[in-house]
C-alpha cells in the first residue's frame, strides 16, 4: 500500500488462488483484514493515493474496492456488444495504475489483449491486441507514456508500446543464453527492465540503451513467476520454492 497518514508503507495486500485477499502488517506479521472473492484471485493493485484497490483473476471481471471499508465499488467488464471488445474475455493476470493518476489503469490477460480503463466507465476505453499475459507482466513508465508487456510465448515476449496510441515502439531481444517465456516484467526508471519467465529459467536485468542483459540470475530451479526491486536496488525473484535476493545498481 502506498505510504499514507495511517501507515509508513509497511502494509501488504496479498492475493491467493483460493480467492482470498489478505491485508498484512509486515513488521508484526499480522493479518489485519481478510476478504473472500468467489473466484481464483491472481492480482491486486492499489491506485497511487492508496484510496482504492483493484483485483483480477479467473474470469473477465476486474473489481474495485474502497481501501478503508473494503466495500466493492465497481465491476469492470466487457459490454454485451458482439462487435466491440471493450473488456477482457478470459482470465486477468496483470493490473497497474498510471503514475500519479487514480482514474486510469491498464490490465492484461489470457485473451491476448491489454485493456485501458477509466474508473468512471464500466467498460474499457481502448486496447492493444497481441500480448499473451500470464502473470504480473504489464508495467507503465514513470512518465505514463510507455507500456511494457511480457508474454508467455515463444516469440516477441517483451514489447514496449505507446500508451496513448497503442503503437508498438520496439521488441526487446532475447538473452543470448536462451529464450524465456515471460511471467513477470517491470520498467525500472528510464533505462532498465527486469523480466523473468520459464522454459529457460532466468531473471534478466536489461539495459534499454543497449538492449542487452547487464545482470542475470540463471540456471534457476524453476520458472520465475514474480520480481520486484526495492527503493535500495535489491532485486527479489521467486523460482520454485526459493526467494532470491540480489543487489543491483538500479533504483526504481
Amino acid at each position: 500500500m502506498p505510504r499514507g497518514p495511517a501507515h509508513n508503507g509497511d502494509v501488504l495486500l496479498a492475493t491467493y488462488s483460493g480467492g482470498k485477499l489478505k491485508l498484512w502488517h509486515v513488521p508484526s506479521r499480522t493479518c489485519v483484514r481478510t476478504l473472500a472473492e468467489d473466484r481464483q484471485t491472481m492480482i491486486a493493485s492499489f491506485n497511487p493515493s492508496g484510496s482504492r484497490f483493484i483485483t483480477g483473476g479467473a474470469g473477465p471481471g476486474i473489481y474495485m474496492y474502497d481501501t478503508q471499508t473494503w466495500e466493492k465499488l465497481q465491476n469492470f467488464q466487457p459490454s454485451d456488444s458482439p462487435n466491440v471488445m471493450d473488456g477482457h474475455m478470459s482470465r486477468v493476470y496483470a493490473l497497474t495504475f498510471f503514475p500519479d493518476n487514480d482514474e486510469r489503469f491498464v490490465s492484461g490477460g489470457w485473451d491476448d489483449t491489454v485493456q485501458f480503463w477509466n474508473v468512471q466507465t464500466t467498460h474499457s476505453i481502448r486496447r492493444i491486441s497481441g500480448p499473451h499475459v500470464c502473470g504480473d507482466a504489464v508495467s507503465i513508465d514513470k512518465t505514463g507514456t510507455q507500456v511494457l508487456t511480457g508474454s508467455w510465448r515463444r516469440n516477441n515476449t517483451l514489447q514496449i508500446w505507446d500508451a496513448e496510441t497503442g503503437a508498438k515502439i520496439m521488441d526487446i531481444p532475447e538473452d543470448f543464453r536462451g529464450h524465456s517465456q515471460i511471467y513477470t516484467c517491470h520498467l525500472l526508471g528510464s533505462d532498465h527492465i527486469i523480466a523473468g519467465g520459464s522454459r529457460n529459467n532466468l531473471c534478466r536485468l536489461i539495459d534499454r540503451r543497449i538492449l542487452m542483459s547487464t545482470g542475470v540470475l540463471n540456471d534457476l530451479p524453476g520458472g520465475v513467476y514474480s520480481t520486484h526491486i526495492s527503493t535500495r536496488g535489491v532485486l527479489a525473484a521467486t523460482s520454485s520454492n526459493t526467494l532470491y535476493l540480489a543487489q543491483t545498481p538500479v533504483r526504481p
